[in-house]
């Protein structure tokens, strides 16, 4: 499952450019990749997590600007279609990721 942000944030003034570059940030730090300006994207195991991140995003979210979250499955995320541009690295399937534990 992918859980995808779409966000358009006031960038005015000085304040509202930091606090759109620090939600930014903080979406890179909880595993979110750009997929294009302002769209963010997250893989997540199952509908659980992809509900704890949405919580998350509650919190963290600006209070200002418009800030949105869609939940789709990896048959529907693999429906994009390509217009312009091509595909980047960070849009693998999920069936590419594995997740390996080890044991010491």
């Amino acid at each position: 499952m992918r859980l995808m942000v779409f966000f358009d944030l006031p960038v005015r003034t000085k304040e509202q450019r930091k606090t759109a570059t620090a939600f930014r940030n903080w979406l890179l730090k909880d595993g979110y990749y750009m997929l294009q300006y302002s769209v963010y994207v997250r893989l997540c195991n199952g509908s659980d997590a992809a509900e704890k991140h949405t919580q998350r995003l509650l919190v963290n979210a600006p209070y200002t600007g418009s800030v949105r979250v869609l939940a789709v499955t990896e048959k529907q995320y693999a429906t994009i279609k390509i217009i312009a541009g091509k595909k980047r690295p960070e849009e693998k399937s999920a069936k590419d990721f594995q997740i390996s534990f080890f044991v010491d």
